[in-house]
């Protein structure tokens, strides 16, 4: 086996997290969002009256987060069976989370649903942090409750949806990958106020990490055209 593994490490193969892809995705769906967003954009700029420069661009998305909790790859010595702890309980929070990799920054809520009451919310949240002067574009996907006519848009902001069942165009899906691998799985949470506190320090401990989180998020398509 381990020769197999240098070979087809010789030939340049690595292991890699394979991004999510939805079976019903529509045929060039993504390769047109990613064409026509720079037309997109210089459009939304030109309504809001603003050069390019004072648009930034937004991700968002949420997350579960359970007691009956996921467990992934752990440091241990070869050879061994390394275990971790796994409730079997299923109280649930979700994590309202949002971001904006070129500038490094993010905007989040801990909340104990996930609906169009919440999305209100978060999009204040996200609107006190976007630059004064400036204005957000902000990309999600297309559940029900972000559609909704009861969501309120702030001022500063204008709603972006991504094509439907492209979930590999949202960055938010590689910050809840990284998330879940560093500071979420392996774990037991006592309590629902456990699983919320746990929730929000893992967020901060990523939002404070600014190169590592444009690392992760910045896309080509979305900010180098």
């Amino acid at each position: 086996m381990q020769t197999l593994s240098r070979e087809v490490r010789a030939m340049g193969y690595r292991k890699l997290s394979a991004r999510p892809k939805h079976h019903a995705q529509a045929e060039g769906a993504i390769a047109a969002f990613k064409k026509n967003f720079p037309a997109t954009l210089a459009g939304i700029a030109a309504d809001q009256g603003r050069d390019l420069d004072a648009i930034e661009v937004w991700f968002q998305d949420e997350a579960r987060v359970g007691q009956k909790n996921g467990i992934t790859r752990r440091w241990a010595r070869r050879g061994s069976r390394p275990s971790a702890p796994q409730d079997q309980r299923y109280a649930s929070t979700y994590i309202f989370g949002a971001v904006c990799p070129q500038e490094g920054k993010g905007a989040a809520l801990v909340l104990p649903l996930c609906n169009t009451a919440g999305m209100n919310l978060h999009l204040r949240e996200i609107s006190d942090m976007v630059s004064p002067g400036r204005h957000a574009v902000l990309l999600f996907d297309q559940a029900g409750w972000h559609l909704s006519g009861e969501v309120t848009v702030p001022s500063n902001m204008t709603l972006l949806p991504l094509p439907a069942k492209c979930p590999e165009l949202n960055v938010m899906e590689n910050v809840w990958q990284f998330r879940r691998d560093n500071w979420v799985s392996n774990r037991v949470f006592l309590s629902y106020d456990h699983n919320v506190a746990h929730c929000s320090r893992a967020w901060n401990q990523f939002i404070d990490q600014p190169l590592r989180n444009m690392a992760i998020r910045l896309r080509g398509w979305a900010h180098r055209f």
